[in-house]
């Protein structure tokens, strides 16, 4: 279960259209609405209608105490109604669908400290599994909140115009979403029952394709794209046992294929791109592909865009003592890069040679999160460098004293004049060097890499089971999100989530770790409190002691604390832990095969 954060409050009705139209104005370059067009409207309708009438007759067989299993198979078949047009929802109307099916926590307003109360059908499910008559009130309320919610949904789809570009891109991005949210689990915490599910939501991209599609692809891709589809649902359907399914081999061999003929349909139908920087390539034909990501999405702004010549400036003052007060210690000296750019601490040292409040984060794929810091206090990595610098405990520089020095250097000026343009280095310049060259920490070249493009000898058997676990059984992927595996959340990749796991101070887990973490900055919000950013997994095998704090010196103790269930299953009494406190039951063996998996993601 997670805490997405900045979501805006709920707009009204009136409001959301009056947004979306004028939205709509200023894409003039979309193409015309048509009868396809039409067509994928209708069906949108269609399919709320069917999800409206189910949430009626769900309410209804509350109100008559109906039994558990009966409320449970008709939850079930609603949620299967939902992800038919899922792919519609999330792209067009994506602050009600977080309201829809979002997580079972607080939403939170950062910027206000306030706390929105969560609702739809993640909550529902939180209600019905099991379902108790004491729960019948809450559940009848929550349900017509979801009517009003599908009242949404009908009300801007009879408003709106879409077009065949903002239609695929949305299918598009669903398929993305299933490689990674839905085949983890992640809307279905309590239940399980996603894989019953995504056959639902690979029907409703089957069908939308068939309805904006042409002859040029007919008879080509989207005949691929059924076979490829159909395929899916048939391996689907022979197994939907989450801690058996073959996730290894499901992924490269469907779902990869599918996002792959999806490129090749675009081609033949001629479908020009969104014209948004987005953190996924819109020429990735997969999750996996090289060069997929984007990491100027993830950037402040256009001037602070990445390129090679950035990076490499950014390298030489990483390395350079200049950065700090006395020429006494540069970036690197606590961002190893043997050690995946940690130190190898469990806690950094400072100037004074005492021991820092928390263990260096590793810098590898820093670029693709939204937050920096364990506490998530600086936006980008931007600021996150300058914080470095300025702060008296770790490099206790003064950024315009810094400037100074470059601006008299025969070795950085010059550089600083081609990069940016300008007669002098700036401090915007500085901060941006030095996040270029974290950016280019990311490689995407680790042998889980290669095997999810195809290389089939790039993992161990050992390390395929491991896999397995890591996305059911243990349910790693329903925070470390597939293929970041960090917090931000796929597909949008817009935020970055926290996680409050109720960490101890060591691995013998006796005394709670008290750090407030994010909380620090949100005093009087309660979900917040001991809630720290997730970090990658690539190249964790490097990055030892882990957590926060450093204080579980190996891989074995962090499994032993999951598999227990966080700081609840220790007995800490953390009344907001995202974490589940539900025992995982992994053997022994079971734990070293996800260790041995998490070997395949360090970068070659």
């Amino acid at each position: 279960m997670k805490i997405l954060s900045k979501y805006p409050i709920l707009l009204t009705v009136s409001a959301i259209l009056v947004f979306l139209v004028l939205w709509q104005c200023k894409n003039d370059k979309h193409q015309p609405v048509n009868e396809d067009m039409a067509a994928v409207k209708s069906e949108i309708l269609k399919t709320n209608a069917a999800f409206e009438k189910q949430i009626s007759e769900l309410m209804s067989l509350v109100s008559k105490d109906s039994d558990q299993k009966t409320l449970q198979e008709k939850f079930e078949a609603l949620r299967k109604t939902y992800k038919r047009m899922e792919w519609a929802v999330e792209y067009f109307l994506p602050h009600s669908a977080r309201f829809i099916n979002g997580p079972a926590l607080p939403e939170i307003e950062m910027d206000e400290h306030t706390e929105l109360e969560p609702e739809g059908l993640q909550v529902l499910e939180e209600l019905l599994y099991p379902y108790t008559p004491e729960n019948k009130e809450e559940t009848i309320r929550l349900l017509k909140k979801l009517t009003n919610k599908s009242n949404t949904i009908k009300a801007n789809f009879q408003a709106i115009s879409i077009s065949k570009d903002q239609i695929f891109d949305a299918v598009r991005q669903e398929i993305f979403r299933i490689s990674s949210l839905g085949i983890s689990g992640f809307d279905t915490p309590v239940s399980g029952t996603f894989l019953k599910e995504m056959p639902y939501a690979l029907e409703g991209i089957r069908l939308t394709l068939k309805q904006i599609s042409t002859e040029h692809s007919k008879d080509r891709s989207l005949k691929d794209l059924n076979t490829a589809i159909y395929s899916a649902i048939a391996v689907l359907k022979k197994n939907t046992d989450k801690n058996t399914f073959d996730y290894v081999n499901f992924i490269p061999d469907h779902l990869n294929r599918i996002s792959s003929l999806m490129l090749e349909f675009k081609k033949q139908e001629s479908i020009p791109d969104i014209e948004i920087t987005s953190a996924l390539s819109k020429n990735a034909s997969t999750f996996y592909s090289k060069n997929a990501f984007d990491p100027n999405a993830f950037t402040p702004g256009k001037e602070f865009a990445y390129s090679q010549e950035k990076a490499d400036l950014g390298r030489k003052l990483f390395n350079d003592k200049i950065l700090s007060n006395n020429n006494d210690r540069s970036c690197s000296t606590c961002h190893i890069p043997e050690k995946a750019f940690t130190d190898g601490l469990p806690k950094s040292m400072s100037l004074a040679n005492s021991e820092l409040q928390r263990n260096a984060p590793s810098l590898n794929y820093a670029g693709f999160q939204h937050g920096q810091f364990w506490d998530m206090r600086k936006d980008d990595l931007e600021g996150q460098s300058s914080d470095v610098i300025s702060n008296k405990e770790e490099m206790h520089g003064d950024l315009n004293v810094i400037l100074g020095k470059i601006n008299k250097d025969p070795k950085y000026l010059p550089e600083f004049k081609k990069i940016f343009k300008t007669s002098k280095a700036e401090t915007w310049q500085l901060q941006n060097a030095l996040a270029s060259y974290i950016r280019s920490l990311a490689r995407f070249n680790s042998d889980f890499d290669e095997y999810m493009r195809g290389t089939q000898s790039a993992m161990t058997e050992n390390q395929k089971q491991g896999f397995n676990l890591f996305v059911g059984k243990a349910q790693c992927a329903i925070c470390h999100f597939v293929p970041l595996f960090n917090g931000t959340v796929p597909p949008n990749f817009k935020k970055t989530e926290q996680e409050v796991l109720g960490t101890a101070v060591n691995g013998s887990n006796k005394t709670f770790d008290q750090d407030p973490g994010r909380g620090k900055f949100h005093q009087t919000v309660a979900s917040l409190q001991h809630s720290f950013k997730t970090p990658t997994l690539r190249n964790i095998s490097k990055t030892a002691p882990y957590m926060h704090n450093g204080g579980y010196q190996t891989l074995k103790e962090v499994m032993s604390f999951y598999n227990k269930g966080g700081g609840k299953g220790f007995g800490f009494k953390v009344e907001n832990q995202t974490l589940s406190d539900t025992p995982l039951n992994l053997t022994d063996k079971e734990t070293d095969q996800i260790i041995d998996f998490m070997g395949a993601l360090n970068d070659r």
